[in-house]
């Protein structure tokens, strides 16, 4: 299946390795393990995931492998015979997070059953992996040889173009080669092409490979066409591989029709692109820290207008925002020790304006406990400080880095959430201290509240014009900037407005880890062996 969205694991395999399940007795024949989907969605379609136990008088090997969401392949761990499944006995349920399975000791999470008022159900032990053959990248290089000659003044203009075999008989194209102009014998460049757009993973399935004499109205004249599949072509690492590139109009009409040339595959290699998941599984620790706007814009904290403000029943903008993205990367950080820091606010005692004073009142150590505990902080802050201004980022911006260039050997990476709504005042010192970051390993999250324009924070997102700064260009995109506003449901439902607002702003954070290891060549740590 192709992915039409980015997530923090594209493809992954959740096995079950044990269960114990009382009275004193491990899963086998007769115990069909099922894990379904619960209702609260997290991060980029990975669902809180409901993890049952089920008594079967008789194993079902043939029941439909059910779907977790689109980014996620369940696996499951059936042992018994292949017959129906006649009657269930419920024997206990957990609740885990996908992030909470990756980022434990190894990708092994134990945990206990529930679910049976006033009896011990047992324990589960779940593995994580991400599914190899679907990262696999190829690197081939082509060459023909005697193709039939197209046009009148000339010889050939030739070009390949590869289709992907879809389960309904159709073919979608996947790549094309460049053209190489005015010969019968072309040699085209080496070109790279994932595994999973070339066949979807399924190493028998057919790849069809047309061959085209380019024309300059875009009439591209159709020379012939040949088959194969990636285990075919993956033979081509040991030896050369020709193909007979075949026009099947002409072999009807032609009896001595042989072919329209050859193809001859050169060379072929596989090799596994590094992911997301093997650095954190290879021991990258995610580090969140949180910046929240406490200017005078935001309204008075007590009042129903302001942006602050929380009632009995339903949280404000704020804390809407800084759940929705915490409580996702903290499954990926061990000690769950998160930075807080407020901005735009005069503090006691004194009443000086600071623009990164710690939400806890502790200098020395200004770390929460959870998100739990930067909420707490940050209510507790709302009413000892005064809200004031102006909206300056580069001294939270310039905190962090300073901690991110401490450690870049790519076992720390560095995720700073700011929460604002207005336009920035020190907009020079910004864009300057985010070119200055972007070499580090460290990535930036600005989520705006209330009504105001965000166009700023636009240019600061640098995915259309990479940002700049006194001359200097920033290394690599390192800010994701949404507008809360665009999240939010309409029916008024806070988890779904959460929900929608984690997946978009977590998309890019993967990718970002990603393209600082690669620019520094890190390559993600062996995890320990089990």
């Amino acid at each position: 299946m192709d992915m039409g969205t980015r997530c923090w694991a594209r493809w992954m395999a959740l096995r079950l390795a044990h269960a114990w399940l009382f009275p004193q007795e491990p899963a086998g024949p007769g115990h069909l393990l099922q894990v379904r989907p619960s209702g609260r969605p997290l991060c980029a379609g990975l669902g809180e995931q409901r993890v049952e136990g089920v008594r079967t008088h008789r194993g079902d090997r043939q029941h439909p492998e059910p779907r977790l969401c689109p980014q996620v392949r369940p696996r499951l761990l059936l042992r018994g015979e292949a017959k129906p499944a006649l009657r269930c006995d419920f024997l206990g349920q957990a609740f885990v997070a996908l992030g909470e399975v990756i980022g434990s000791q190894r990708g092994r999470l134990e945990r206990p059953l529930t679910g049976v008022p006033g009896k011990r159900c047992g324990t589960i032990l779940l593995l994580a992996e991400e599914l190899s053959n679907c990262r696999d990248i190829v690197t081939m290089q082509l060459c023909a040889n005697k193709l039939d000659k197209k046009d009148f003044f000339g010889k050939s203009d030739p070009f390949l173009v590869f289709y992907r075999s879809n389960e309904d008989g159709t073919f979608t194209i996947c790549h094309k080669t460049e053209v190489v102009k005015n010969t019968l014998n072309p040699v085209w460049q080496p070109f790279t092409i994932p595994v999973r757009a070339l066949c979807n993973g399924d190493y028998d399935r057919t790849v069809k490979i047309d061959v085209y004499d380019w024309d300059r109205d875009g009439s591209h004249d159709f020379i012939g066409e040949f088959a194969t599949s990636y285990r075919e072509l993956s033979r081509a690492q040991s030896q050369f591989t020709v193909y007979e590139v075949l026009n099947p109009r002409k072999k009807c009409k032609k009896k001595k029709y042989v072919n329209s040339g050859t193809v001859t595959l050169l060379s072929f290699s596989v090799e596994s692109e590094f992911t997301f998941v093997d650095y954190i599984r290879g021991g990258t620790q995610l580090n969140f820290t949180v910046a929240i706007d406490f200017t005078a814009s935001n309204g008075l904290p007590s009042q129903p207008t302001s942006l602050h403000y929380a009632s009995p029943y339903q949280l404000s903008a704020y804390a809407l925002a800084l759940k929705a993205v915490g409580e996702i990367i903290q499954d990926y950080d061990s000690d769950k020790l998160f930075p807080a820091y407020g901005f735009g606010a005069k503090v006691p005692p004194d009443g000086k304006i600071s623009h990164q004073f710690p939400l806890n009142n502790n200098a020395d150590n200004p770390s929460c406990a959870g998100i739990e505990g930067v909420l707490e902080s940050y209510l507790q802050s709302l009413r000892t400080v005064q809200l004031y201004g102006p909206t300056n980022f580069a001294p939270v911006i310039n905190q962090v880095a300073g901690i991110a260039a401490q450690v870049t050997d790519g076992s720390q990476y560095h995720v700073l959430l700011i929460i604002t709504d207005g336009v920035i005042s020190d907009m020079l010192q910004t864009k300057e201290a985010i070119v200055t970051a972007s070499s580090l390993p460290m990535s930036i999250i600005i989520v705006g509240v209330g009504p105001a324009e965000f166009e700023a924070m636009e240019e600061l997102d640098g995915d259309e014009v990479r940002l700049s700064s006194r001359g200097r260009y920033a290394e690599r995109d390192i800010v994701q900037f949404v507008p809360f506003r665009d999240y939010v449901d309409d029916s008024g439902n806070q988890v779904l407005s959460m929900a929608r607002l984690a997946k978009d702003v977590l998309a890019e954070i993967p990718e970002q880890l990603l393209s600082y290891m690669k620019t520094r060549d890190i390559k993600p740590r062996r995890a320990d062996p089990e």
